[in-house]
């Protein structure tokens, strides 16, 4: 799949990948997908839990080298 956006979040810790990814929502339109990298290992479980609090859908997580990837459907 390929994302209409991607965002780089490496290098920042909780709560900020978090709330890049919000921001960075708003400017999608509904059912665009956005890629995430972040290497915060909060993000593992601050990430999916946005997802569900917010209504969008993580369609997908995997974790390479150390750096984790999101993809997130916007849907709300």
């Amino acid at each position: 799949m390929t994302p209409n956006d991607t965002l780089d979040a490496c290098g920042l810790l909780c709560p900020l990948p978090v709330l890049k990814l919000r921001k960075r929502l708003k400017s999608l339109a509904l059912g665009e997908v956005i890629a995430l990298h972040a290497d915060d290992p909060a993000a593992v479980i601050d990430v999916p839990h946005f997802c569900a609090e917010s209504g969008h859908e993580l369609i997908s997580s995997s974790d390479e080298a150390g750096v984790q990837t999101y993809l997130i459907r916007k849907a709300v």
